[in-house]
């Protein structure tokens, strides 16, 4: 009987998760929504369902199953599988691999969800094998996973690879949910670029696809800005240009201390495709050591929201099988 890998990925609003083969393919994958209710008390015991009405739909025995890999928003105390804090979830110094496996019967092991995602694009997507890489995703925050020689970085106390607060407005930068200002991810994730969109609109007369957005909409989204893009907007260019300019400085410092093969763009943003690689390539370029910028190829992530899963699958081959 071929066995088979579990990976989660546990995020904000759903939880994601699959059965997948040893050679990474999915069998099978589905989500539920994530019930932050009693500060994600019950979150455990939702996944352990879940994973038990799959394979009863499947006709399939706990047996097939060698382990889940699980990816958590937040640090992780990689000795015990604790979660140090994960603050959209409501947790503090929680008890993840312990709980789950209580529930599941089965053998766990925890990582940060940035950190599993970065692994699921080495091992089956934009990473395309290569041992050292970052990831990078853009979404409603800048999350990041750093990989050297094949393994991740997870650094002293679980904060490796927090690539969304290297601070890119040293003084004077909107505040960030970490306590700090100017970070990255006050810029680069979909919620910056529509801050500073907005910002600009507010700022300036210029004719632009935006305003017209603006003035239907109430709002303009990071993907408004992208479109717009697309369609030569001067001011939504001006705005891709400061956004990618922050992005690929960040970027060029991270690759002057590691020299990796690949950076992968990931996240909500990273749809954008190439439009959004190249403005990042062309200001990396200018800040990377030039050996550095010769090694280094940009690309968008190709997994989508398989890249956790796939990643989680990985911790359990890796770890277990």
């Amino acid at each position: 009987m071929e066995q088979w890998l579990v990976g989660v990925d546990l995020g904000g609003t759903t939880v994601k998760l699959a059965f997948v083969s040893i050679y990474g393919e999915i069998i099978c994958k589905w989500e539920i929504p994530t019930d932050k209710s009693e500060n994600g008390k019950y979150i455990t015991t939702h996944i352990a369902k879940a994973i038990d009405e799959k394979l009863r739909e499947l006709d399939e025995s706990k047996e097939r199953l060698i382990g889940i890999g699980i990816g958590a928003p937040g640090p992780v105390n990689m000795a015990t599988g604790d979660i140090y804090e994960a603050v959209n979830l409501g947790w503090k110094n929680f008890p993840l691999k312990n709980r789950l496996e209580v529930e599941t019967g089965l053998p766990v092991v925890v990582d940060n969800d940035a950190n599993i995602a970065a692994i699921g694009e080495m091992w089956k997507g934009a990473g395309d094998g290569a041992k050292n890489l970052i990831l990078v995703t853009l979404g409603t925050g800048v999350g990041g996973g750093i990989i050297v020689n094949g393994q991740i970085v997870h650094g002293t106390n679980g904060a490796g690879g927090e690539i969304g607060h290297i601070t890119s407005i040293p003084e004077g930068g909107a505040p960030c949910n970490c306590g700090k200002t100017g970070c990255l991810e006050t810029i680069a994730s979909a919620t910056g670029i529509a801050r500073i969109a907005t910002e600009r609109l507010q700022q300036t007369d210029e004719p632009s696809r935006l305003r017209h957005v603006w003035n239907e909409a109430g709002a303009v989204t990071a993907k408004d800005v992208f479109d717009a893009v697309k369609e030569n907007d001067a001011l939504a260019q001006q705005i891709v240009d400061e956004v990618t300019f922050h992005l690929g400085l960040a970027l060029a410092h991270l690759a002057n201390g590691l020299n990796p093969e690949k950076i992968v763009i990931g996240g909500g943003v990273s749809k954008a495709g190439d439009v959004l690689a190249q403005a990042v390539a062309h200001h990396f370029k200018r800040f990377a050591f030039p050996r550095v910028a010769e090694a280094a190829e940009i690309v968008i992530a190709t997994l989508g929201n398989d890249a956790g899963v796939i990643g989680g699958a990985w911790l359990v081959k890796t770890n277990m099988a």
